[in-house]
C-alpha cells in the first residue's frame, strides 16, 4: 500500500514537472519555425515570453479541467499557427500580424498557387511537436474538482494575461525592458521580441488614433474653403466641358519590379527591353523613374490605396490593409474626382472581385463599373492567372465601347505575375535565365516580367494610333518575396540577411512609366512615392489639382518621398513619423480627417432633404 502511494506521488510530481515544462518547450518550438531564439533574443526576453505560455497553460487547465487536454490543445495550437506563420513569412517576407485576420479570405483565394514543400528545419520542428504531444497525452492530472478553486484557476490567469498585454504595449515598459518596437521591420521585431510578444505589441495599433491636437472642425473648414473658393479646381467642377480631358489608363502591374535595383543581373536576354528603353529616354512623350512603395511581397491593396487617394500608409499601422480596416466611408479619390469631371470610370481586376474587398471599396470610391474575373470568359492564362495581354484587350474593348466622346478613366490591377514562382506549368515555359547563381523562382519571375513588358508595349502601340489624347500610367505594386530576389543580392556579394538601411529601402522600389500620345515633357530618372503619383498624372493631363493634392504638391518640395518605410526630405535625410515636423503633422491630420471624419457635402444635403 505504501509502495503504491509512493508511485502515485511520484507520478503526480512527474506530471507537475512536465506540465510546467510543456509550455516552455512549446514556446521554443514555436520560435524555431522561423529563427533560433538563442541567437536573436535576449535571456530576459525568453523569460517574458515563457510567462505568457505558462499563464495560457494555466488558463487552459482551468477551462478544460484535464491537464492532458489543456497541454495538447496549447501545443497543437502553436504547432499549427507556427507552421502557418512559417509559410506566410516565406511567401510574403513578413510574419503574421493582428490585422491579417481581415485578409484570410483574400489569402485563401490564392493559396493553391504556392509551393508548400517545407525546409528540413520546419520538418524537424513538426516532428518535435509530435513527440511533445505524445508526452502530453500521458499526463493524468486534473484541475481541482471544487468549482471555487477551478474558477480561480480561470480568473487569475485571465486577468494576469490582460495585465501582461497592457504591460507589453506600454511605451515605458518597452523602453525600460529594451524591447524592439520598430513596426516597419516586423520580421526583426518577431525575432528579437518573440512571436507572441511582438503580436501583442502590434495589437495596440489595430485602431488609428487621432493626431495630437487634431481638430476635425478646423481641418474641415480649411478643406471646404479650398474646394469652393475662386480657384481652378472649383471652376473645373463648375464647367468640366471647358477642359481638355484626355483618356487616362492606369496599370498597376502585380509584383512588377526590376530586381536590378538590388545589383547587376546578367541574363541570356533583357527581361524588360521595352520599359528599359523608355526609362533610357527612347520615347519623347514619357516620364520614367522609380516609385517608392510601402509594401513588399504582398498587401497589394495598400499601393493602390496610396495612389488613388494620396494618403500614405506611413500614418497607419505597418502591415495593416487600409481597404479592409479603415475605408468604411467615402473618401475623395482619383476616380471620384474624374467622375465629377465627366469621365467614365472603370476598375479592372481579372481575379475574384472580393479580394481585399475591392467590390465594396470600388463602389464606395465612386467607380461606375468594376470588371472582375467573371467578365474574362475564355481569356488567355499564364500559369493559373489571366494574362496581362488579355487584361489589356479588355481595356481596349471597354474604350471602344464606352459612351461616344466621353473621357475614359480605367484603373487596372493585373494578376499575371502573382506569386508563387517555384512551380512548373504546362502553359508557361520560362525563357529568361540568369547566368550566375539562380533559382527556378527567379528565372520564372523574370520571364513573367518579360511577358508583361511585351503586353505593355502592345497596349502603348494601340493607343499611339487612337485619335483622342490618351495617357497610360504603368507601375508595379511591390517587389517579389525574398526567396526570389536573394540570388541577385548574393551574386553581387551581399548577404540578404544583413542589408544596410539603404539596401533594405531599395527592396521597396519599382519602375514607373507615364506615357502619352500627346506632347509631354520627357523626364527620366525621376523618383517619387505612390501617394504623390496622382499629382504627376493630373498635372501632365492639364487637369487642376483637388485641394488635397495641391497641399501634397507643396509638401513634396520638402519631403519628396513618404512611405511606411521612409520619410525622406529634399536633402536626403530620413525622419521617423514619431518625430514629424509640423508640416507632416498637417498631412497626418488631413489624412485622418479624409479617412474618418469627412462627410461628402452632397450626402448631407440629401439627408436634410429627406428630413
Amino acid at each position: 500500500m505504501e509502495l503504491c502511494l509512493r508511485e502515485v506521488q511520484k507520478k503526480r510530481t512527474y506530471d507537475r514537472i512536465i506540465s510546467c515544462l510543456c509550455p516552455v518547450i512549446t514556446f521554443y518550438l514555436f520560435e524555431f519555425y522561423t529563427h533560433n531564439p538563442f541567437v536573436t533574443m535576449e535571456p530576459r526576453t525568453h523569460v517574458l515570453n515563457i510567462v505568457f505560455y505558462l499563464l495560457m497553460g494555466m488558463l487552459f487547465i482551468g477551462i478544460f479541467k484535464y491537464v492532458r487536454l489543456a497541454m495538447m490543445l496549447q501545443s497543437g495550437f502553436f504547432m499549427v499557427v507556427g507552421l502557418v506563420n512559417y509559410y506566410v513569412l516565406h511567401f510574403r517576407s513578413a510574419p503574421i500580424m493582428p490585422w491579417d485576420i481581415f485578409s484570410i479570405k483574400t489569402a485563401a483565394s490564392v493559396a493553391d498557387n504556392y509551393n508548400y514543400r517545407p525546409e528540413w528545419e520546419a520538418v524537424a520542428v513538426l516532428a518535435a511537436f509530435v513527440v511533445l504531444l505524445a508526452v502530453e497525452s500521458r499526463l493524468t492530472m486534473n484541475a481541482p474538482k471544487r468549482w471555487g478553486r477551478r474558477f480561480l484557476l480561470i480568473l487569475l490567469p485571465f486577468f494576469l494575461l490582460r495585465g501582461y498585454t497592457d504591460m507589453v504595449q506600454d511605451d515605458g515598459f518597452i523602453r525600460d525592458f529594451g524591447l524592439y518596437d520598430k513596426l516597419f521591420t516586423p520580421t526583426v521585431m518577431n525575432r528579437r521580441d518573440g512571436n507572441v510578444v511582438a503580436f501583442l505589441m502590434e495589437m495596440e495599433y489595430m485602431e488609428v488614433e487621432a493626431p495630437e491636437g487634431y481638430s476635425a472642425s478646423e481641418v474641415e473648414s480649411w478643406y471646404q474653403e479650398s474646394a469652393t473658393g475662386d480657384n481652378a479646381y472649383a471652376k473645373a467642377l463648375a464647367d468640366p466641358e471647358a477642359l481638355d480631358r484626355p483618356n487616362i489608363i492606369v496599370i498597376m502591374n502585380e509584383a512588377f519590379s526590376d530586381p536590378a535595383v538590388l545589383g547587376e543581373i546578367r541574363t541570356n536576354e533583357d527581361y524588360m527591353p521595352y520599359i528599359h528603353s523608355l526609362m533610357a529616354g527612347a520615347d519623347y512623350n514619357t516620364i520614367t523613374g522609380y516609385l517608392n512603395v510601402s509594401v513588399i511581397g504582398g498587401n497589394t491593396a495598400n499601393t493602390e490605396f496610396e495612389f488613388l487617394t494620396g494618403n500614405t500608409i506611413a500614418f497607419l499601422p505597418q502591415g495593416s490593409v487600409a481597404y479592409q480596416q479603415y475605408l468604411k466611408n467615402f473618401t475623395p479619390n482619383m476616380a471620384s474626382y474624374l467622375k465629377e469631371l465627366g469621365y467614365e470610370t472603370v476598375a479592372v481586376h481579372p481575379y475574384y472581385p472580393d479580394g481585399w474587398e475591392r467590390d465594396r471599396v470600388y463602389e464606395l470610391m465612386g467607380f461606375d463599373e468594376f470588371v472582375a474575373n467573371n467578365r474574362f470568359l475564355r481569356a488567355e492564362k499564364i500559369r493559373n492567372y489571366i494574362s496581362d495581354e488579355a487584361c489589356y484587350e479588355k481595356i481596349k474593348w471597354l474604350y471602344e465601347n464606352r459612351e461616344e466622346k466621353t473621357p475614359f478613366f480605367t484603373f487596372c490591377v493585373t494578376m499575371q505575375n502573382h506569386s508563387g514562382y517555384e512551380e512548373k506549368y504546362g502553359n508557361f515555359k520560362p525563357e529568361i535565365t540568369v547566368e550566375e547563381k539562380s533559382t527556378n523562382a527567379l528565372n520564372t519571375y523574370l520571364s513573367l516580367i518579360r511577358e508583361s513588358d511585351r503586353a505593355f508595349q502592345g497596349l502603348v502601340e494601340y493607343f499611339a494610333q487612337v485619335p483622342e489624347d490618351t495617357m497610360i500610367v504603368f507601375f508595379g505594386d511591390h517587389q517579389p518575396n525574398t526567396y526570389v530576389t536573394d540570388p541577385v543580392l548574393q551574386n553581387n556579394g551581399r548577404d540578404p540577411g544583413a542589408l544596410s538601411e539603404e539596401e533594405m529601402l531599395s527592396r521597396y522600389q519599382v519602375p514607373y512609366v507615364i506615357w502619352a500620345n500627346f506632347d509631354l515633357e520627357e523626364k527620366t530618372g525621376q523618383e517619387t512615392s505612390a501617394n504623390y503619383l496622382m499629382i504627376d498624372v493630373l498635372e501632365n493631363c492639364g487637369l487642376p489639382l483637388p485641394p488635397y493634392q495641391a497641399e501634397l504638391k507643396e509638401l513634396r518640395r520638402e519631403y519628396p518621398v513618404i512611405t511606411a518605410m521612409q520619410i525622406r526630405d529634399a536633402e536626403g535625410n530620413h525622419h521617423i513619423k514619431e518625430q514629424c515636423p509640423e508640416v507632416l503633422d498637417r498631412y497626418r491630420s488631413l489624412e485622418y480627417y479624409l479617412l474618418f471624419d469627412y462627410e461628402e457635402k452632397g450626402s448631407e444635403d440629401d439627408q436634410e432633404g429627406e428630413n
